[in-house]
């Protein structure tokens, strides 16, 4: 079961993770929400104990950050 968040106009997102490969070759770990559970660009995961879940209060957009 994915995390789920529902922000504060009511729409439920679901977390996902994709693993990238920047331009010098490093491996990472990206972290994007989507209103469907199942994703084709990426598989749901739950929320990392290091990581928090912030909403930006104008338009609803939730994004992921490491916690301080």
């Amino acid at each position: 079961m994915a995390y789920s968040h529902t922000n504060s106009k009511g729409v439920k997102y679901f977390l996902h993770k994709q693993e990238v490969t920047l331009r010098g070759g490093k491996p990472q770990t990206i972290f994007f929400f989507a209103k469907v559970e199942k994703n084709a660009k990426g598989t749901p995961t739950d929320l990392p104990a290091d990581r928090v879940v912030n909403e930006n209060p104008r338009n609803g957009f939730l994004t992921v950050s490491k916690k301080k």
